[in-house]
């Protein structure tokens, strides 16, 4: 049958993410890098998720294409994983794909050794785990907490994460890129409403694909129902807090 459906421009798309958590049918999975289409029937043809792409990669157009199927809908969100999605890899050189995926080589600060601490630092972290994947939504360490919700490649590149974000506040870490930021959205809104949080810190990387992990978070804090204190900080790739 011809009908309304979303296109995805693979040469405009950077893979942020930023499309997947509005499209509440979860039609829109990140494949090798991409935004795509999981299946004609799961997409309604409305364009829900048009106005969250910053590439304006994405847009509704007439086609054939299966219809779209509720039942479908139903038994891919209830899936237990995400569903896999099988795509060709695709060849920019090096321009394409994400560009927070670019090979970059700098030079490391050079540290002080008159001035560098010696030994280990003690670390801030006061709970375990940390993976949005694996907390346990109701854990005590939530209750009356300042959540820390930080994009896996945060530590790696800000050297004082545990003294400037960490210290006394409950954390979870997650890639926007690589998992599935639907079921972010879901556990976080789960977080959000069983547990008292008393403010939300989302730290992410600079690079557009980190984007999704701020969505998940701002899409579960709207679906909640409950007003708490939202914060973003952006950390560049050389490790600095970008203003």
């Amino acid at each position: 049958m011809i009908r309304k459906i979303v296109q995805i421009d693979q040469e405009k798309c950077n893979g942020c993410g930023l499309c997947v958590p509005s499209c509440a049918e979860g039609a829109i999975k990140i494949v090798n890098g991409k935004a795509v289409l999981a299946a004609d029937n799961l997409c309604d043809g409305l364009g829900a998720c048009l106005g969250e792409c910053p590439q304006d990669a994405i847009k509704v157009i007439e086609r054939e294409a299966e219809a779209f199927d509720e039942a479908a809908v139903e038994k891919h969100l209830h899936a237990p994983g995400p569903a896999p999605v099988q795509a060709e890899p695709r060849h920019h050189g090096h321009g394409g794909g994400c560009p927070g995926s670019r090979a970059m080589a700098f030079a490391a600060p050079r540290p002080d050794e008159a001035t560098e601490e010696k030994g280990s630092r003690q670390s801030r972290l006061g709970q375990w785990p940390v993976q949005l994947s694996l907390v346990p939504t109701s854990a005590p360490y939530f209750q009356d907490a300042d959540l820390l919700i930080t994009a896996d490649c945060v530590p790696f590149a800000y050297a004082d994460y545990h003294r400037d974000f960490l210290a006394g506040k409950a954390v979870v870490i997650g890639c926007p890129k690589l998992d599935d930021v639907r079921l972010y959205m879901e556990k976080l809104t789960e977080l959000f409403r069983v547990s008292s949080i008393r403010s939300i810190t989302v730290l992410r990387m600079e690079v557009p694909c980190c984007g999704g992990i701020v969505m998940a978070a701002r899409e579960a804090l709207a679906a909640c129902g409950k007003d708490i204190p939202f914060k973003e900080v952006s950390i560049t790739i050389r490790g600095e807090v970008k203003e």
